[in-house]
């Protein structure tokens, strides 16, 4: 039980396994599956789409701190839970169904930026312990990616 539980871990925490089979940008292929977890999320009111966020970030914790713990190495660039889990925090509220799509494009760039720059007090919320960690920095930069959509939302999308 233990084994399937710990496989069921790491599937998620790679992005469905993504993360473990692309050469490069582990992170960013890894974040792919929260697309469809962002349109998935739109078809619910907007209580709904932070109550799934919340519940989502939570989940991610404990995912991507056995993560570290079964593949050896602390915050290791497999691990994408923390991307594409918590990926729907910065679109919660947006009329992604009713965009072009390639607003989504657009969307998931600015994450991606915003994650890798890592703006304070993300990159310092990277050294707390495990699963902490490696969700928190994401958690900061995610909010950080929200007010930068909903602005390209209201000036390029109205």
């Amino acid at each position: 039980m233990k084994k399937l539980i710990d496989k069921t871990v790491l599937f998620l925490a790679t992005g469905c396994g993504i993360s473990l089979v692309v050469p490069f940008a582990p992170g960013t292929f890894g974040s792919l599956p929260g697309v469809a977890l962002a349109y998935a999320l739109a078809f619910m009111p907007f209580w709904a789409q932070i109550a799934a966020c919340l519940a989502l970030t939570l989940l991610a914790v404990p995912v991507c701190g056995r993560a570290e713990v079964l593949l050896s190495i602390r915050d290791d660039g497999r691990i994408s839970a923390d991307e594409w889990m918590l990926y729907p925090i910065a679109l919660v509220g947006l009329p992604i169904l009713s965009l072009p799509w390639w607003a989504m494009a657009v969307f998931f760039a600015v994450v991606r930026l915003i994650d890798i720059i890592k703006p304070s007090p993300a990159k310092r919320l990277q050294s707390l312990p495990g699963g902490y960690g490696v969700v928190a920095d994401d958690l900061i930069a995610n909010l950080y990616s929200l007010a930068i959509n909903w602005l390209i939302m209201i000036f390029l999308f109205r």
